[in-house]
């Protein structure tokens, strides 16, 4: 076995490292294929807005002349430079079952972290503050909301068999769009917030008008992180790199923003999910892959509700109840009959309780691991 750092100006290593997962995930339906354009961007130094900042390892366990193994290593210097951290990533590992390629990549990755002075790696945890977080360790047989990670049960043995231990968890829970009904109270205490507050909820129609929020979209998650360690403010060329991505799947009716006068407070995402047309077209969009995914957005039942925040100082009188009560909407207007909400910190008990009253069945878990170097 042989562990090589990635040229990405070689076309033909970049290939192995991106067909690897194919071939790990040939048996098992539940997969969700990345973007084939995504997956292909974050190992472009010139383009992609990480490397504005930052620095990043790519390696590649190799038997012979057939990749087994892969694993991206991030030096994210804006994370550390924010956080006051010497704190290293790591992302995209793929790996047959065996214990000796996991260590011997994560070895080869350790070395990359430590030569550039960093002392702790956490994982998996990608290139955008966007980017799904953690190993999958429950839920296995659903199927992933498009852009969470999906393993083999396997891959936990082999994160903790390089030396790592878990940091957090993170759960997603179902919600059954056909049966689900907010209480009535919620809907009148959300509108009374609003009366009283002097709130508002912005609808969109268009792209054009979701795009030209983006700018106090930036700003509000950049306030919403004073205080609070482990995150990273957005950058405008980051906001512009998902603003392109979250373009292509937009359906601008299920994107809200919460208004006091005329700055942004809160917002609420959600998506038509697509991973069903992503899966068909092995991640692919062209030449013909775009068609089936615009389908795709059509015909879907199911629901992705990825992100929901409101500025700390309008949660606790009332902001949230606002939040709840748009979600409701989006669901019971779209027509969906199932809905995903994805990646709620365990820490965050309050959230879970209020969701968990509300028939919310958190049925999948990630775990996030770290290990000092």
């Amino acid at each position: 076995m042989n562990i090589i750092e990635l040229d990405t100006n070689d076309r033909r290593r970049v290939g192995q490292f991106l067909d690897l997962p194919f071939r790990i995930y040939a048996d098992i339906p539940q997969w969700v294929p990345p973007l084939d354009l995504d997956a292909r961007a974050v190992l472009n130094r010139k383009r992609h807005p990480f490397y504005q900042h930052s620095d990043a390892a790519f390696f590649l366990a190799l038997y012979g002349d057939c990749a087994v193994g892969r694993l991206a290593i991030l030096d994210n210097r804006r994370y550390n430079e924010f956080n006051r951290e010497q704190t290293g990533f790591f992302y995209l590992f793929e790996c047959e079952n065996n214990r000796d390629i996991a260590i011997a990549l994560f070895e080869a990755g350790a070395a990359w972290a430590r030569a550039r002075g960093l002392n702790k790696l956490i994982g998996p945890r990608g290139f955008t503050p966007f980017d799904g977080f953690g190993l999958l360790v429950k839920g296995f047989e659903h199927r992933p909301a498009f852009g969470l990670p999906y393993n083999p049960p396997y891959y936990p043995a082999l994160v903790e068999a390089a030396g790592f231990t878990p940091q957090g968890e993170l759960v997603s829970g179902y919600l059954n769009a056909r049966t689900f009904r907010l209480p009535e109270r919620i809907h009148r205490l959300a509108e009374l917030v609003q009366q009283r507050r002097g709130l508002r909820v912005a609808r969109l129609r268009t792209r054009g008008q979701l795009r030209a929020l983006l700018p106090q979209l930036r700003e509000i998650y950049n306030r919403a992180l004073t205080g609070v360690g482990g995150g990273l403010p957005l950058t405008e060329a980051e906001v512009k790199t998902l603003a392109d991505q979250m373009l292509w799947f937009a359906d601008p009716k299920l994107i809200k923003f919460v208004f006091k006068g005329e700055e942004m407070i809160g917002f609420l995402f959600a998506y038509p999910d697509v991973s069903a047309a992503l899966q068909r077209t092995r991640g692919r969009l062209l030449p013909f892959g775009w068609i089936d995914l615009l389908l795709e957005l059509r015909r879907t039942k199911w629901l992705n509700i990825n992100g929901a925040g409101i500025l700390p100082e309008h949660r606790g009188a009332g902001g949230t109840a606002v939040l709840f009560s748009e979600l409701a909407k989006s669901v019971a207007e779209s027509g969906f009959e199932h809905a995903d909400i994805v990646q709620i910190a365990v820490e965050n008990a309050n959230m879970q309780r209020e969701m968990r009253d509300l028939g919310i069945d958190f049925y999948k878990t990630h775990r996030v691991y770290q290990k000092r170097l």
